[in-house]
């Protein structure tokens, strides 16, 4: 019989491994699952588990006979080595644009585990009532990158501060919390993390930003002074022209439980990506339990 902890950690193991991806001591100590304890606790379980649910590979730990990954997550971290410097220049001049209250990092680059050569996730906050015009001025930014740099900046959520309360209440959605790296803003990031402190209960222990994060809170002169001519009647009827254009084209895609766009949310996920995340994490722990059953 495992103990509770034991069982915690093979559930953040498995967690980390649908995206083939083993994890340091520390790692598995930040984001793991539903228990605050110790390092050297979490340490010590490991060592109980390896040899039967799990193996050390040169100090990154996964599920036992999924050793081929160590490779995969060496690849990877080699990719996104050399996107942070674009992914850290580019979120900084997108904080820059009118509206924008904070830029983070999300998805695989936030962890070092991409295997695109050129793609970078944000999530961006705005100020109400221009989300729709601050993402105009993003893609203006995406463009810029993918014809300078060859980077294809990816803002697919964007959501106002009146809208920070995150209902999609799950372990997917709280571990894009938790690692996500915030690059601008960090009293509007601390404020949403905060504000969705039930992400707190899945991973106790991730509840301050990854080590990475280089937050930039000053708003300059030029951001002001747009704004400022930006949030004049012309600014207003230039949101709702282009919240318009938008959504319908958007969901031309075709709408479902995981993309939404409001007036405070632009959500652009259409391939049911959380959804296909959290049955393959269901379906380790169904394994998981039927190897201990067994033993």
């Amino acid at each position: 019989m495992v103990t509770n902890l034991e069982w915690d950690i093979l559930q953040t193991v498995a967690y980390a491994d649908i995206f083939d991806y083993p994890m340091t001591i520390a790692e598995i100590h930040r984001y793991l699952i539903g228990t605050t304890t110790s390092l050297e606790a979490v340490s010590n379980a490991i060592h109980t588990l390896i040899g039967t649910y799990l193996t050390d590979c040169e100090g990154y730990i996964c599920l036992a006979g999924r050793e081929a990954t160590l490779q995969i997550r060496q690849r990877r971290a080699k990719i996104a080595a050399r996107l942070w410097d674009y992914a850290e220049r580019y979120g900084k001049l997108v904080g820059r644009l009118p509206f924008v209250r904070m830029v983070a990092i999300t998805g695989s680059l936030a962890v070092d585990n991409t295997d695109k050569e050129g793609d970078i996730d944000l999530m961006i906050i705005t100020a109400p009532g221009r989300l729709w015009l601050c993402r105009l001025l993003v893609i203006g930014m995406v463009k810029r990158g993918i014809k300078r740099d060859g980077i294809t900046l990816c803002p697919n959520y964007f959501v106002t501060t009146n809208a920070l309360n995150i209902t999609d209440q799950n372990p997917f959605t709280a571990r894009e919390w938790a690692q996500m790296v915030p690059l601008a803003g960090f009293e509007v990031y601390a404020h949403f993390r905060n504000l969705n402190a039930w992400s707190h209960e899945y991973f106790p222990n991730a509840t301050t930003p990854p080590q990475r994060a280089t937050i930039t809170t000053n708003m300059p002169i030029l951001k002001r002074i747009s704004e400022a001519i930006l949030k004049t009647p012309l600014g207003g009827w230039l949101e709702k022209w282009e919240m318009s254009r938008k959504i319908k084209k958007l969901s031309v895609n075709g709408l479902n439980s995981e993309s939404q766009f409001t007036a405070d949310m632009c959500k652009g996920h259409f391939d049911g990506h959380r959804a296909r995340i959290l049955s393959a994490y269901d379906q380790r722990l169904r394994v998981l339990q039927g190897q201990m059953a067994g033993d």
